[in-house]
């Protein structure tokens, strides 16, 4: 299956702190532990402790989870002390949202391969860490497949792992092809959770995915400790909030930005969060005041009723996991750039911070449609008015360019400036007008040029754009608009296509035909 890369830098969608990380600057090295390599791996292999204890709670609660799924994975490898996770998450968008979450899962179990390969004493596992916590539901609630928007529609509140799916039913009887994996995953289960667990399963299984809900009462009984000291100490305010100040000052854009306390105040139906004012811990949008005594009391027994934020879910994770690496997005490793300092004050390690594997996917129909222009898939990624003028010129029978006359006039003019001071000093800015007047003049004539020859070229021009849109749709990354249902429903071997196209630290965009 042919494949190519291109320089992320060349994309033009990312952000300066995620590229100044992928190329090594060395202003960036104190905000992470080890840059993500083999060399990295192995430091971070050799050094990373996690309890036999969190690991038989770890193993019991993914055996709950994964109850009544046929071929699961085999938990108690987990148990081992050479055994570790590569880790993933996101939110639990319908139909898994856009493609770039299938790119997420492919790039962990690829690098789970790669690692066995390279480090054979060891075993690695890849973890989806499911969002379930996560209570924006408009931002999992829609999909596009074929061109259309398909929504959610509910009144249910908080959580949204904890909510029903009945509801998509709606969604089945409007798809034309109704996928089957999707069907009973959601009308068979009674959390979203569970019903992406199970479409995830189906899907990734033969690879050793495991997925992960973080919403349970045992996992955040192993994180009680820090739970405290945010609720008293605020430590996560403070120290994320210099780290925040050093890189703005650094001259970058921070992501997330820290609360004095950083958790929510979790139930069924309510994800609010938890405010100290008064002297009293306040459940915003709700009745809910407890003392500091009140408080801790909850949390002794009732743990799982305090969920973290996004400053403090990454540490959340690698204390309940024998994590080596977070596999994120051109958002996602900027954040964890604001958050070691963290990770110091409580003793864990800080985990490889690698990014995802990005692609643009071909199909044969639309490889048919570049060859046909004559140009090159790279070229698309320019912004349509680049992409326009580039094709035009390249394709014109004509020179559209009036930059030698512009030079001539240019030097016209310098020779007419030095006979003008001759006579008089006071002549300069009168020829300096003119000559603006005139290379401007030329300059439209210039445009108007390039107009005649865009109409000349109209029904070229219109298939170039029209290609545009359906790789770049509404001029943005694939990955972010489209649904792998796209790709999936007519080829079901598009994600083993994926596996082999893709190499975990190889940091360009993948351009895959398919």
């Amino acid at each position: 299956m042919p494949s190519q890369q291109i320089e992320l830098n060349s994309v033009g969608a990312f952000p300066k702190l995620f590229l100044d990380y992928i190329s090594k600057n060395e202003n960036l090295t104190k905000f992470y532990n080890q840059y993500p390599d083999l060399q990295g791996f192995s430091k971070v292999i050799e050094s990373r402790k996690f309890s036999d204890d969190k690991r038989s709670t770890l193993v019991s609660v993914l055996k709950k989870q994964y109850q009544g799924l046929e071929n699961t994975p085999d938990f108690d490898a987990l148990l081992q002390a050479n055994t570790f996770t590569v880790t993933t998450g996101h939110q639990l968008n319908i139909f898994t949202g856009p493609l770039y979450v299938i790119y997420k899962i492919v790039t962990i179990i690829n690098l789970a391969k790669k690692l066995k390969a390279e480090f054979p004493a060891y075993n690695f596992v890849p973890v989806y860490w499911m969002a379930s916590e996560d209570h924006d539901f408009a931002e999992i609630a829609s999909f596009n497949l074929f061109g259309k928007t398909y929504k959610w529609e509910t009144e249910q509140k908080g959580a949204v792992g904890r909510m029903n799916p009945a509801e998509l039913q709606t969604i089945f009887d409007e798809l034309s092809e109704k996928p089957a994996l999707f069907e009973e995953a959601y009308l068979k289960n009674t959390t979203l959770s569970a019903a992406v667990r199970q479409y995830m399963h189906q899907l990734f299984c033969s690879e050793g995915l495991i997925c992960l809900d973080a919403d349970d009462t045992a996992l955040k009984g192993i994180f009680s400790d820090i739970i405290k000291d945010d609720l008293l100490q605020n430590s996560a305010n403070k120290i994320v909030t210099e780290t925040s100040e050093e890189l703005n000052k650094m001259g970058y854009h921070t992501q997330i930005t820290p609360r004095e306390i950083n958790f929510f105040y979790l139930e069924n139906g309510l994800r609010e969060r938890i405010v100290f004012e008064e002297g009293q811990f306040k459940v915003l949008n709700s009745e809910l005041v407890f003392s500091q005594d009140e408080i801790l009391q909850i949390l002794k027994e009732h743990p799982e009723r305090f969920s973290p934020n996004v400053v403090l879910r990454p540490l959340y994770q690698e204390t309940i996991l024998p994590n080596l690496a977070y596999i994120g997005g051109p958002s996602e490793v900027p954040y964890w750039l604001q958050l070691k300092g963290i990770f110091d004050h409580h003793g864990e390690q800080f985990p490889l911070l690698m990014p995802r594997n990005f692609a643009l996917v071909v199909n044969q129909a639309n490889k048919k449609r570049i060859d046909k222009l004559g140009i090159t898939t790279e070229e698309l990624f320019a912004d349509e008015v680049a992409l326009r003028r580039g094709f035009v010129e390249r394709n014109s029978e004509n020179s559209l360019s009036l930059a030698f006359e512009i030079d001539d006039v240019s030097e016209v003019f310098e020779r007419i400036l030095k006979k003008s001071l001759a006579i008089d000093q006071t002549m300069k800015g009168a020829v300096e007008a003119e000559k603006a007047k005139i290379i401007t003049s030329l300059e439209n004539l210039e445009k108007r040029i390039k107009k005649a020859e865009e109409r000349n070229q109209e029904t070229a021009v219109t298939q170039l754009l029209g290609l545009k849109q359906k790789l770049f749709p509404d001029g943005g990354l694939q990955e972010r608009k489209e649904n792998f249902l796209n790709f999936y429903l007519n080829d079901k071997e598009f994600i083993n296509k994926l596996i082999e196209a893709f190499d975990p630290i190889d940091y360009r965009f993948n351009i895959v035909e398919i």
